[in-house]
């Protein structure tokens, strides 16, 4: 339908997607409209846009922390001591949902407060709906293998193991992580094997950080030999070792300027 606004020099053309109250025939299509205006004496046309742009299309709902866990981590940050945090942990996080107690705790790891993370984890970790949570005790290894608490990771493996529970990929993944900055390699390897005899396998997060780290000492020879066991786990094999190396001569090529630059001062 166009709607004509001076017969002898514009005509507004109304695209589908625009909805006008006194038109029925037109089909809406939601979040944007468009007006398109072209000029009988000048061919070019110009286009108006109605609504929401494309970068403000409804993006779906992320997770919001609750009234309720935010008062809990308030809380447990203005309590000065251990026994002043129990009291909170007994009086406040008994109350939330589980729900709630997760997103707490993930938010707390997001601010990478570590003596906070340990606290609520060992707090919940014995009650009933969370002792069986693979990924909680994941997310308490990487905590302590980031601070080189090689000690709590494996204690933490060893009680998801002692309750029956069979680690997964990410597990298995992030003990090797938690080794190797511990700079226990050979354990690095070692959990790896065992990660394959139990059926678990390898993806190619834990492929690249054991490649990496073994070329970064020195190890070629165990290095290749995990390149050839890439093509048994990893979907396009040779893509992949391609990126590996890509990366590690990129590391290499910062490394060599960095110490030019560094000897040039």
């Amino acid at each position: 339908m166009i709607l004509k606004l001076v017969p002898s020099l514009w005509s507004f053309q109304i695209s589908q997607n625009y909805r006008h109250p006194g038109i029925d025939n037109v089909k809406s299509v939601p979040h944007f409209s468009s007006i398109n205006i072209k000029s009988k004496s000048n061919s070019n046309r110009k286009v108006i846009v109605c609504g929401l742009r494309k970068s403000y299309a409804k993006k779906p709902p992320s997770r919001v922390l609750s009234k309720e866990a935010i008062q809990v981590i308030h809380s447990l940050k203005l309590a000065k001591s251990d026994e002043k945090l129990d009291q909170v942990l007994n009086s406040s996080l008994t109350r939330l949902l589980k729900v709630d107690v997760l997103d707490l705790l993930a938010e707390l790891q997001r601010q990478k407060n570590s003596h906070l993370c340990l606290k609520v984890f060992n707090f919940i970790r014995e009650e009933p709906g969370y002792n069986t949570l693979l990924s909680l005790y994941s997310d308490m290894i990487l905590l302590h293998g980031r601070n080189k608490n090689i000690d709590m990771a494996e204690e933490l493996f060893s009680d998801a193991t002692g309750k029956g529970l069979k680690p997964d990929t990410r597990m298995y993944t992030e003990m090797i992580g938690a080794y190797i900055r511990a700079g226990q390699m050979e354990k690095a390897i070692e959990i790896y094997r065992s990660m394959k005899a139990s059926g678990c396998s390898p993806d190619r997060l834990t492929f690249m950080i054991l490649i990496r780290n073994l070329e970064r000492i020195g190890e070629q020879e165990l290095a290749a030999t995990l390149k050839e066991e890439c093509y048994e786990y990893v979907e396009f094999p040779n893509k992949f070792i391609k990126e590996v190396e890509q990366k590690q001569s990129g590391k290499k090529d910062k490394s060599q300027s960095h110490n030019k630059i560094s000897g040039g001062r």
